[in-house]
């Protein structure tokens, strides 16, 4: 039985994807990438369930408020 978060396992099955799409060309920024498709559905789940209190959105993600207001505007999503 593996200890493999099942979330973990799927982002490592899609970067197993994208590689093979990839072909023979070399990926760029791949990090920056990984973490840019995954904050803002994350930031949006976390709006969500909070019925859109910042405050409460930002505690179930573990940043301040600030913080939360600063990838909310990089990621276009509307404060």
């Amino acid at each position: 039985m593996s200890n493999t978060n099942p979330l973990e396992q799927s982002v490592r099955d899609r970067l197993e994807r994208y590689f093979t799409d990839l072909g023979d060309s070399e990926p760029r920024d791949m990090l920056a990438m990984v973490v840019n498709c995954v904050e803002r559905p994350v930031l949006q789940v976390a709006l969500e369930k909070s019925r859109g209190n910042q405050s409460k959105a930002a505690e179930m993600l573990g940043i301040t408020r600030s913080t939360l207001r600063k990838k909310l505007l990089a990621h276009n999503l509307q404060p």
